[in-house]
């Protein structure tokens, strides 16, 4: 297995975490399946990923042997995450991480990471990081509640050559993947840095706690994770709250 960055563009594939399941044991390390059309994309707790053909960036990346014990998937998480946001930047976007790894544009998402791990003892053995990024489509199914895209945030003339992004996207993501993972240190560095680009961090908001099902509404303050990467968030009362994924419903 090598470590060079292969980038394969598919013209058209059902879902490009599911091929890279498919191909999995081929792949080097790295490695990024890329579709022009994606006909059955699937974002968090199995929603469709709806993308217009040849507007977007719908990739998965395959990373081996990452290092990571279980207890800090969340990592993974935030190397994608925080490679879009710093993307994003580079054309003037300004972008927050709606935890766990929504990308975020005010109240607008334009971005969705979908992260499947292989675990192996108390270690990651593979993951498949699947990003849909919302780039040049300007028309979106009246049924997703806030989307929005990159040319919609820059008011943009023309078209962004997705096949250039997605290079230069692969470039920040190899500088985090280089510089906080498999070295001392760089597991907390790298969680001080998602928590900086939370989304209403700090702010006063309303949410449903969703814990027993029963979507109960109530106001708080995100104030970050804990040590096992659930939401931590205050409530009126004081009392320090923790969710895990699907245990809370943001309302926005």
């Amino acid at each position: 297995m090598g470590n060079k960055t292969d980038i394969i563009w598919l013209d058209s594939t059902d879902s490009t975490n599911k091929e890279a399941r498919r191909q999995i044991s081929a792949l080097d390390n790295l490695s990024v399946l890329s579709a022009v059309t994606q006909t059955d994309g699937r974002g968090q707790q199995g929603n469709a990923w709806s993308s217009a053909s040849g507007d977007n960036l719908t990739f998965s990346i395959v990373l081996k042997n990452p290092g990571i014990d279980i207890c800090d998937q969340i990592a993974l998480s935030a190397i994608a995450s925080l490679s879009i946001t710093d993307l994003l930047s580079s054309y003037g976007i300004e972008a927050k991480i709606k935890w766990p790894n929504d990308i975020y544009v005010g109240d607008m998402k334009i971005c969705g990471i979908l992260i499947e791990n292989a675990l192996k003892g108390d270690k990651v053995d593979w993951s498949i990081i699947g990003i849909g990024l919302n780039v040049n489509q300007t028309d979106f199914p009246s049924d997703l509640p806030n989307p929005t895209s990159m040319v919609l945030c820059t008011r943009g003339t023309s078209d962004f050559d997705i096949r250039l992004l997605l290079e230069e996207f692969m470039a920040i993501f190899k500088g985090y993947h280089k510089r906080y993972l498999n070295i001392n240190g760089g597991l907390k560095k790298l969680r001080q840095l998602y928590l900086s680009q939370l989304w209403r961090k700090g702010e006063e908001s309303f949410f449903f706690d969703n814990r027993e099902g029963r979507k109960i509404k109530f106001k708080g303050t995100i104030t970050g994770t804990n040590d096992s990467g659930m939401l931590t968030i205050k409530n009126e009362e004081g009392e320090l709250c923790e969710f895990a994924f699907k245990e809370l419903i943001y309302i926005i």
